[in-house]
């Protein structure tokens, strides 16, 4: 995961502004919102985390193990939110995701990926396609559209649907980068 200095820095602080935005979005009134911004919450802050530079700190293999128990965990837990709600499948395919590049990361030689040969070529591939159309997805749906009659309604910070989809999309430009490093 640990690319050059600068992007390196510029995506953890994508990634950590996105997880702080996810947990202002956990005061929304609406169960289901806060159950999804908690969980891209630990997404945004755990590829934060994952996006620090080699060179500022390298984790031990302990690190990586646990992170791969924790998004295993939460993967568990998308599969099992999947059953009522089809956005948890690709909340399922972030965590699992995140417990791969974990699994890379313990595996690789010196403990960190970033030259390549972490994970499994097929695998990286899928995950890569998977969130590049992902990506490409999610911006179209940014774009603006006219609507007949006023602006949208009044709501809160963590009801704003355009915010919460550009954290998403913001998260995947981060999936991407991270897989390429792998």
């Amino acid at each position: 995961m640990h690319g050059p200095g600068s992007a390196a820095w510029l995506l953890v602080a994508l990634c950590a502004a996105t997880g702080a935005y996810c947990l202002l979005r956990m005061r929304s009134g609406v169960e289901e919102q806060r159950r999804a911004a908690g969980s891209e919450a630990l997404m945004g802050f755990g590829m934060a985390l994952m996006a620090i530079p080699a060179a500022v700190i390298t984790p031990p293999r302990a690190a990586w193990a646990l992170y791969a128990v924790v998004f295993g965990a939460a993967a568990l837990r998308a599969l099992w939110s999947s059953r009522s709600s089809a956005h948890h499948l690709h909340h399922l395919v972030g965590t699992f995701a995140m417990a791969y590049m974990a699994v890379g990361m313990a595996a690789a030689p010196s403990g960190h990926a970033g030259h390549g040969g972490a994970g499994a070529p097929l695998v990286t591939g899928l995950l890569l396609l998977y969130f590049a159309g992902y990506v490409l997805w999610s911006g179209v749906r940014l774009a603006p559209v006219a609507t007949a009659g006023g602006g949208p309604p009044a709501t809160g910070w963590g009801d704003r649907p355009e915010l919460a989809r550009a954290c998403r999309l913001s998260m995947g430009i981060g999936m991407v980068a991270m897989l390429l490093t792998m």
